[in-house]
C-alpha cells in the first residue's frame, strides 16, 4: 500500500466514537493523515468515527473514516477534518517522533535503560 506520507510508530491511548459507542484502542502507527488502531472491534470501511488520542497529557481529536480492518488485530483510519489547535498537537507528536527517529544514540541512553 503506497502511503502519502511515512507512519512513524506511536504508543497512545485512544478513544474510537461512532453514532452511540465508544470503543477503547491503541495507537500503535500515527501520521499527518490517519493512524492504526488497536481495537478488538472492526469497523467497516467507510464507517465515519470520532478519534480521540491522548498522549503526554494532551488531546488529538478528528473526525475520520476507516479505511481497512483486521480481523482482531485493528483498523486504519484516514483523519477528514482537523481543527486548527489539534493540527499544531498532531505536527509537534510526529516532529517529535522524527527526532527521536533520527537520533544519535549516546552512552546516556543505554544507561537509563
Amino acid at each position: 500500500m503506497d502511503r502519502r506520507t511515512p507512519r512513524f510508530p506511536c504508543s497512545a491511548s485512544a478513544e474510537l466514537i461512532w453514532g452511540d459507542s465508544i470503543e477503547l484502542a491503541r495507537v500503535t502507527e500515527l501520521s499527518r493523515y490517519g493512524c492504526y488502531l488497536e481495537t478488538s472491534k472492526q469497523l467497516p470501511a467507510g464507517t465515519r468515527v470520532t478519534v480521540k488520542i491522548f498522549d503526554t497529557g494532551r488531546l488529538f481529536e478528528a473526525t475520520a473514516t476507516v479505511l481497512y480492518s483486521r480481523p482482531t488485530l485493528g483498523m486504519g483510519v484516514a483523519f477528514r477534518e482537523v481543527k486548527s489547535v489539534f493540527q499544531t498537537i498532531l505536527e509537534e507528536w510526529l516532529q517529535h517522533s522524527l527526532d527521536r527517529q533520527n537520533k544519535t544514540p549516546t552512552i546516556d541512553d543505554f544507561e537509563s535503560q
